[in-house]
């Protein structure tokens, strides 16, 4: 069923081929009669052309608008909420399913998972452009569903790595680009608002996936508590078809697919800083995420729930963290607000060396989950004020994320091979120091960013 949308941007493209053609027989009354018409036709076939390729401005509202916005809040509350609650997995392997694995194997399973979710993510745009969005929201939500309900089954660490890392990493990914650019399609001035509410799906879907694992592994088992998570995955999923879909009939036109490289940006001081300052702070950014729980259980002495909920309250801490930092950004600026908050992350990561008691550890995980979530939401706001050319935005900053994708893989089996154990008894230090010691090189990094965005754009401070 078509929609109002769809009628509108009809009879605004209608209009463009009229006024096509009547500039074109203006122009040619005079003329030879067969030349004008030649030339009315092609005109006419280029209006249509542009029809098929543009979109029509957003509403901004309306019941499609913000069916998009639910369903983008389901797509990221299984995208995203796996990969948070993986420090839930990287416990129960270390200590049962895959305790003859070292932690740094283990490490490269929710690494792959997160990897995979960014780089495919910036592969799947092109694909977006290009009115391939159902096949892309089909595939990926069954390979997420499927992947999870596979990793019931598992019981070799291979199996995992397939299943966990490689099938719910590609499906996340197809899904990850797509649903934001779905919502920014049908929001221009209440876009922040709208990107806020789908981004909380992160730490709501953390939150629900690490109780029910808390909950069930105990009583029903590994294999239940994850089939159990499964078909929360599939409920969301599925709620996400209709919601996603509606009145998105026009997204079947194929549009200009932006491109996947652009060699000039190398030669660009300040996308070769932003890269430098993202990918070090990816470095060390997910760690504490994947150590919260072991470190609860084997250093402090804690009961595995008790390691479970310290992650819990990680994870919904980065749901205010979110909104607090778009709101200091809004008067602070991006590149500011991301710097204090990389900056306050390391000196957390460090001072988290001295934490030996519950209370202690109990304020570490709200503070972490609350100062590290600008980490992740704040560069793509912040690119907008160091790109030259907004044109190749998109192009630029899919660059980038590709190129810290990579420090999203390597930075927590690195950390996890650096976890020493003498006489029974774990040594984090390596963890924290390397995530610490990441976080503050990437603060350097802002810091010499922010700087020379200040003298290039002359906009003052707040950047």
């Amino acid at each position: 069923m078509r929609t109002s949308l769809d009628f509108e941007e009809k009879k605004a493209f209608e209009g463009i081929a009229a006024d096509q053609q009547d500039r074109t027989s203006s122009s040619h009354g005079n003329g030879d009669k067969d030349a004008a018409e030649e030339t009315h036709d092609e005109e006419r076939q280029d209006a249509q052309s542009l029809a098929g390729s543009q979109l029509p401005p957003p509403p901004d509202g309306g019941l499609h608008a913000w069916l998009k916005v639910f369903g983008g809040f389901l797509v990221y509350i299984n995208i995203w909420g796996f990969t948070l609650s993986y420090g839930a997995f990287q416990s129960y392997y270390a200590s049962t399913l895959l305790s003859s694995s070292s932690p740094s194997a283990i490490s490269w399973i929710g690494t792959v998972q997160a990897w995979l979710l960014i780089l495919v993510g910036v592969l799947s745009g092109p694909l977006f452009d290009l009115g391939y969005f159902r096949p892309m929201l089909y595939v990926g939500n069954f390979l997420v569903v499927f992947g999870i309900m596979m990793v019931s089954l598992c019981k070799t660490y291979w199996q995992v790595f397939l299943a966990q890392g490689l099938c719910m990493g590609l499906g996340a990914g197809l899904l990850y680009i797509p649903s934001l650019a779905l919502v920014g399609i049908w929001f221009e001035r209440k876009r922040a608002l709208a990107m806020g509410f789908v981004m909380s799906g992160i730490a709501v879907g953390g939150v629900i996936y690490i109780i029910v694992f808390d909950r069930l592994t105990p009583t029903a088992g590994f294999p239940w508590a994850l089939r159990a998570m499964g078909f929360i995955a599939l409920v969301a999923s599925l709620l996400s078809f209709p919601a996603l879909l509606s009145g998105s009939g026009i997204l079947a036109h194929r549009r200009p697919a932006r491109r996947l490289f652009d060699a000039s940006a190398f030669h660009d001081r300040l996308f070769l800083i932003f890269t430098a300052s993202t990918f070090t702070c990816f470095l060390g950014y997910i760690v504490p995420y994947f150590y919260i729980p072991t470190y609860a259980t084997e250093k402090l002495g804690t009961s595995d729930s008790f390691g479970l909920y310290m992650l819990v309250i990680s994870v919904a801490g980065s749901f205010f963290g979110r909104l607090g930092s778009g709101m200091l950004a809004h008067y602070a600026g991006s590149i500011v607000t991301w710097l204090l908050c990389a900056g306050a992350s390391g000196v957390l990561s460090l001072a988290w060396i001295a934490i030996e008691t519950r209370g202690g550890f109990i304020a570490f995980s709200i503070l972490w989950g609350f100062l590290s979530a600008a980490l992740v939401t704040l560069p793509s706001a912040a690119f907008a004020n160091i790109s030259p050319n907004l044109s190749n935005l998109g192009t630029r900053i899919g660059m980038s994320w590709a190129i810290s994708s990579i420090a999203s893989l390597i930075g927590s089996p690195i950390a996890g091979a650096l976890i020493k154990t003498k006489n029974g008894k774990t040594n984090f230090l390596g963890v924290q120091l390397w995530s610490g010691i990441c976080l503050l090189l990437g603060t350097c990094w802002l810091c010499v960013l922010w700087v020379l965005t200040v003298r290039t754009q002359k906009k003052g401070w707040r950047v």
